[in-house]
């Protein structure tokens, strides 16, 4: 394993502080790039404007396709994409404990 990077990931316009190594932070990047696609295509589309809806949907809309293509594709696509639905399940579970310290 190599040396840990400080990274910080922004998400739902949250900064996240990470320690990665070289080799994940691409991934990382390109997944937090993705998810805020896919949070900015959710609320164009719906009525929804809370981002604790809009990561659950998010998270939601990876596992579905993560589970619907699960015969289709790559064992390094699957692992990316198993990747992704980590790191929300990650960040979400960080929103609700930052949502909780404030309340």
């Amino acid at each position: 394993m190599g040396e840990l990077l400080s990274v910080k990931v922004s998400i739902a316009n949250r900064n996240y502080p990470l320690r990665i190594t070289g080799e994940e932070q691409e991934k990382v990047l390109r997944a937090a790039e993705n998810i805020n696609k896919r949070i900015k295509d959710l609320e164009e589309n719906y009525a929804v404007k809370d981002k604790q809806d809009l990561l659950a949907m998010c998270a939601l809309q990876f596992a579905s396709e993560a589970l619907g293509s699960k015969n289709s594709i790559g064992e390094n696509s699957k692992k990316e994409i198993q990747e992704n639905i980590s790191f929300l399940h990650q960040m979400i579970d960080e929103y609700l404990e930052q949502e909780e310290i404030s309340h």
